[in-house]
């Protein structure tokens, strides 16, 4: 009887590092980086605090070094088949065993899998790991192209294009054993991969098909007869298979299946599956796979306007309100399992739907598609392009091929994984950016780019990923079509950046709506928590701190954000204001973005904020700081991605009133307007009963400004609701920029309820609520009259809540 299979990970051996220029070898951890060994020894600062990120550029030019000793088992040397897997190496490699060269790699996101029977021996190994720069790398690849690339050498090199500095995010060019590496020994057969194909779905049955790669190159021809598979106890005989790697099918079917729906819908239900290997009666190897079973169109149609764009999830047009992610940290190891599972809880609680995995990152960990799987989050995948021109020589094309076989068959049974897009802005950076301008092509220069692109984005990846997952959507690139361009507003996807880079006022939100808008975004500070967590001393927080300049990356940022907030605040001069009003003023243009997205409905049906999280401490665009803080733009993405939500429209002197609606059934109820004065008197009043159909934006009111008939629009609130049997749905609209209230000040009130629930009440309307502490608060930057009590949760208890409102900016 042969051995039983083994699996063992050699990341927690005795790992060591060193520059290849030293002699001394220094304790390593696998996974990691290099910047992360040279921090735990003290060899180079923290490059997220103070400036220090200037200091350690010179990493990115060096070659390093990791090797580690194994002892082989003998029950793991009794084993025919040895297999070495290298989850993830960044990026250019040189690996020997014991001495001998075994094999080289190029592509930080391919996982390496290599045969090493004949590289092992009986006791003890060495594995040694050579990783060359590769920026180095990349500037020798850059010398046979006869022109120049943009972001060269970056766009040469198949590794986390964020690494090379973004407009958020520092210049940390990584190397090391990012991810596990595996020691895998067996004899008979193993399984290499499984598919699983969901041929139809009822409401009485599913129909699946296991699509089972299952190698057997090493049985011998009696067992190779005797060998059966088995899903969940089914026992599926005379498989016929052959000494090689076999592809068998195997159907199921599941009675009365319960679907995995996406938040807001229902729940993301789920089915576990094993499916083994046996041999008389033994399991020799088996996999485990977890899905959800539901069907998802992308949908463009011609209309009038242009054509549509939208996902249908189990045979419903579902209306998208989601965000863009980009890595977690600048040092991927360290992003822990819990921080996946809690940013998309958090997305979830602010009633989001779809995540956008930016194509300048990497595939994520498994444990986010886990965690959306979990949270009914559908998740756009892009592949990891963005913003370049990239080549396509034979060699890259090869590499770009392995590339997506292996994380197409990693990620393709995942029932979150809505989409595969081909890149992230390399359309939009061929057509629009000047690129060929401002490095002198010529003709044939920029016709070759362009064969490029369709060589890699309209035949290599939507060919390779039709190959491993048939039934997979792609999408050449995002955007489909430039903002500087009408038809990016007509069809397809839209990054709209005419806010921010534009420096168009936030109103032009409601004139550019697009039929999807998978970006679009404006910077705010983060939290006073993570803004001190940019300093190794005691934090100077003061807007000209060199320390506070250099974890603002766009090099107009500061500039930009001033002039916007010029527009609709009072500029504070204190630090703790202004990092407060920066945060309202980001959370304040989303919001006007969201809802003339969501009024649109169904012209548009999807709308993702540029971006959810951050990779350090920073200024930035994100909703959620590094330290996972919500910055008032996630507690008002919360807000305004509510199921049924009110939104107002102004054209010219008259106001329309929408009721949006994003559940598919029905609302009634009553239906009042209220024009309050900021001490919460009602001035005039109106209401009336109203029906609204399901997953529709519908006018319900509209009213012109002679409702205010002397009274002054800056003294005045709108309060508009919808009473129905189960809730009460509410929104504040006020008619003039925040700047132009003539706020009174008003007495805000904290009462404690529990030790971890407040009480918040005011005497006069309290614009913006902020409360401060060192906990998470359910709610917060939200508004208050005077006759509403806001509960509050606190996850955490604390003995003292500060508190401010606008009304506080103003003096």
């Amino acid at each position: 009887m042969s051995s039983q299979s083994t699996t063992r990970s050699l990341s927690s051996t005795n790992w060591e590092f060193k520059n290849v220029k030293d002699e001394k070898w220094l304790k390593a951890s696998v996974p990691g980086t290099v910047h992360t060994d040279l921090m735990a020894h003290k060899i180079i600062p923290d490059p997220f605090l103070d400036e220090n990120e200037k200091k350690v550029q010179w990493i990115e030019n060096e070659d390093w070094e990791y090797r580690c000793h194994f002892t082989i088992t003998n029950k793991e040397w009794s084993n025919l088949n040895k297999l070495l897997i290298f989850e993830g190496l960044d990026t250019f490699t040189e690996i020997h065993i014991n001495g001998r060269p075994l094999t080289k790699t190029f592509n930080m996101f391919a996982p390496e899998v290599v045969y090493v029977s004949d590289y092992l021996r009986e006791g003890e190994n060495v594995l040694t790991i050579k990783f060359t720069s590769s920026v180095k790398e990349g500037k020798e690849l850059a010398k046979e192209i006869p022109f120049q690339l943009p972001e060269s050498p970056r766009s040469l090199v198949r590794k986390a294009q964020y690494q090379f500095g973004w407009d958020w995010g520092p210049r940390l060019v990584t190397a090391g054993i990012w991810k596990d590496v595996k020691l895998i020994t067996w004899d008979e057969a193993k399984i290499e991969n499984i598919r699983v194909e969901q041929k139809s779905i009822t409401d009485k049955k599913a129909d699946l098909v296991f699509h089972t790669e299952i190698d057997a190159s090493e049985i011998g021809d009696d067992d190779l007869e005797k060998l059966q598979v088995s899903i969940n106890g089914k026992i599926y005989k005379n498989l016929k298979l052959k000494r090689e790697l076999n592809k068998v099918s195997f159907p199921f079917e599941i009675k009365n299946p319960k679907l995995w729906q996406p938040n807001g819908v229902g729940k993301p239900e789920m089915y576990d599956f094993k499916i083994s290997v046996i041999n008389k009666g033994k399991v020799i190897d088996s996999q485990t796979e977890r899905i959800g079973l539901r069907t998802i169109e992308l949908v463009q149609e011609k209309d009038e306007k242009g054509k549509s764009f939208y996902f249908k999830v189990n045979g419903k047009p579902l209306y998208i309100k989601g965000s863009n992610w980009i890595p977690a940290d600048s040092f991927l190891p360290r992003i822990t399992k819990e921080k996946y599972h809690k940013l998309i809880a958090d997305a979830k609680e602010a009633n989001m739907n779809m995540i956008r995995v930016w194509g300048g990152g990497i595939y994520e960990d498994d444990e986010f598609y886990k965690a959306c799987d979990e949270n009914g989050i559908l998740v756009w995948q892009d592949f990891a392009f963005a913003g370049s021109f990239y080549p396509s020589d034979e060699r890259f094309q090869e590499n770009v091929k392995n590339e997506v076989k292996s994380q197409v068959k990693r990620l393709q049974n995942h029932p979150s994984l809505a989409l595969w897009c081909g890149n992230n802005e390399v359309d939009e950076a061929i057509v629009n950016w000047g690129y060929q301008k401002q490095f002198k092509y010529s003709k044939a220069d920029s016709l070759q780019v362009w064969r490029d692109y369709k060589t890699i984005f309209h035949e290599v990846i939507p060919k390779t990923l039709q190959e491993v997952s048939p039934n997979a959507i792609y999408w050449p690139s995002s955007p489909s079509i430039g903002w500087g361009h009408k038809e990016s507003l007509t069809e397809g996807d839209s990054h709209y950046w005419g806010v921010w880079w534009g420096e168009q006022p936030f109103e032009i939100y409601n004139e550019k709506v697009p039929r999807f808008a998978s970006e679009y975004g404006f910077q705010g500070m983060p939290s006073l928590e993570a803004t001190k967590a940019m300093f190794s001393g005691k934090p100077d927080l003061n807007l000209k701190n060199p320390v506070i300049l250099a974890h603002q990356k766009h090099p107009k940022g500061w500039e930009i954000i001033n002039k916007y907030m010029e527009r609709d605040y009072k500029v504070p001069t204190d630090f703790v204001q202004y990092n407060y009003v920066s945060q309202l003023l980001q959370a304040r243009g989303m919001q006007i973005a969201i809802e003339a997205h969501r009024r649109n409905k169904p012209y548009n049906m999807g709308t993702l904020i540029w971006q959810l999280n951050d990779c350090w401490p920073v200024v930035s665009w994100s909703a959620i700081d590094y330290l996972g803080n919500w910055k008032a733009l996630h507690y008002q993405t919360k807000r305004s991605f509510e199921p049924q939500i009110f939104s107002m429209e102004k054209e010219g002197n008259n106001y329309k009133v929408f009721f949006i609606n994003d559940d598919f059934k029905k609302v009634k109820g009553k239906f009042k307007l209220s024009l309050l004065n900021f001490k919460g008197e009602t001035m005039q009043s109106f209401d009336k009963e109203i029906l609204v159909n399901q997953n529709s934006s519908t006018q319900v009111y509209d009213f012109n400004n002679l409702i205010f008939k002397g009274i002054t629009d800056k003294l005045a609130v709108l309060k508009i609701e919808l009473k129905t049997p189960d809730k009460i749905i509410s929104k504040l609209h006020f008619f003039v920029s925040p700047k132009d209230l003539n706020l009174p000040k008003p007495n805000i009130k904290i009462k404690k309820i529990s030790p971890t629930e407040i009480e918040v009440s005011t005497d006069v309307l309290a614009k913006d609520v902020y409360l401060i502490g060192d906990t998470h608060f359910s709610d917060n930057f939200f508004d208050l009259l005077p006759n509403e009590k806001r509960k509050i949760k606190l996850s955490k208890t604390l003995d003292k809540v500060d508190v401010m409102s606008l009304w506080d900016t103003m003096q």
